[in-house]
């Protein structure tokens, strides 16, 4: 049968009918374990009771009205964001490329406020940011801006994680409004920032009244052992962007501000149909209280310490194997050459994985997995490796 779905996607020939905590099930009834989690979504893994019991709950009373009134679920969502991050006030979307937008329209007006004629926002090279103008323009591939542009106008690209590029930008430029940055590139193959990084690029925005906004979509919510990734380095950023696990799988995004970044934003300026509603909010507070309820940050120290310890054991020494690279549970291990084919090839053997930027397999495991399940995943990589490059 010919599909009626626009080609956009280079989609696996398999279809998931059915999941339980970490494993998926096809159609054919064909367990798999799943180290993906739908992009970092599904950290508390598929068909969680209470999550399903908030979603029943909820739909069955109601869903949606819109952001012209007060929505109780939103509020407490809100607040309870703001104590996590330190933030002071949240707009809700539906995805994380959303959310980036919420920030590039908060660092332009921003700039506009301080009577710059054309903001501008320092981007990083090796970035993902998402899929929308905006978004796109941010990130940093360069066969989207060529097949979608022109691209927004206004951002500077410079080297991740390369304190020097920025001061080169600044020393040119007394027109930047923001930096815009992921504190672990997901997308760019598990590359972290290194701690100092961060730190400075913080002191650079105090001292030039810039705005530090931080892209979480990925590595929030425990992913890397703390709620957001920014918190190794112990700043404070004034826009925090998040998405993904917030929802477990049900659309929700959000973009956090904090200071002089929180009052950028008035009536009328932006919005969301569907941001913040009912049913989104109430499952992202379940969420929540899921993962602090069973301390998920230290349990995801705990065995990421052991899964980094067995991969060093298993994976490190062998000759197709060029880095191997870990953040909490985000992990990044580098091929020598092209490796896109894994991903079917692991799919024959039961286990849900991706490959970014050709070379690296990338896995964001449950973050609910038990330290055995994480050594299985690493016997099953080992077995690829092997069996195809070694």
């Amino acid at each position: 049968m010919t599909s009626k779905i626009m080609p956009t996607y280079n989609r696996k020939p398999v279809t998931f009918t059915r999941g339980e905590g970490i494993y998926l099930y096809d159609s054919e009834g064909k367990q798999y374990l799943d180290a993906l989690c739908g992009l970092a979504v599904t950290s508390l893994g598929h068909s969680h009771p209470l999550i399903a019991e908030t979603v029943s709950k909820q739909s069955a009373k109601l869903i949606h009205t819109s952001n012209a009134f007060h929505i109780e679920s939103q509020e407490k969502l809100a607040k309870r964001l703001c104590q996590l991050t330190g933030m002071e006030n949240v707009f809700f979307c539906n995805s994380g490329a959303e959310s980036v937008e919420a920030a590039i329209k908060i660092a332009r007006k921003y700039g506009h406020d301080k009577d710059y004629k054309n903001p501008k926002i320092i981007v990083m090279s090796n970035s993902f940011h998402g899929r929308t103008m905006g978004a796109m323009s941010a990130t940093s591939s360069t066969l989207s801006h060529d097949a979608f542009g022109p691209i927004l106008d206004g951002l500077i690209r410079v080297e991740f994680n390369k304190i020097e590029a920025i001061k080169n930008v600044l020393s040119n430029h007394d027109d930047v409004s923001a930096i815009l940055l992921e504190p672990v590139q997901g997308e760019g193959g598990i590359v972290p920032c290194d701690k100092t990084y961060l730190q400075e690029v913080r002191d650079i925005c105090n001292q030039q009244n810039i705005l530090l906004m931080i892209d979480e979509v990925q590595s929030g919510f425990c992913r890397t052992g703390r709620w957001f990734g920014y918190q190794h380095s112990g700043i404070s950023p004034d826009v925090v962007m998040v998405a993904k696990a917030l929802g477990n799988g049900v659309p929700i995004g959000a973009c956090l501000a904090r200071g002089s970044a929180a009052n950028v934003l008035t009536a009328g300026m932006h919005g969301s149909t569907f941001g913040g509603n009912f049913l989104s909010t109430s499952v992202g507070l379940k969420v929540l209280d899921i993962m602090r309820d069973k301390q998920l940050c230290q349990h995801v120290i705990t065995i990421s310490k052991a899964m980094k310890e067995y991969m060093e054991t298993k994976l490190k020494n062998l000759k197709a194997v060029n880095e191997i690279r870990v953040c909490g549970l985000m992990i990044g291990i580098e091929l020598k050459e092209n490796c896109t084919e894994l991903v079917k090839k692991a799919l024959d053997k039961g286990l849900v994985i991706n490959v970014t930027k050709h070379k690296t397999i990338r896995l964001l495991p449950p973050l609910i997995c038990k330290e055995k399940d994480l050594l299985k995943i690493v016997d099953i990589i080992e077995e690829l490796i092997t069996e195809n490059y070694e």
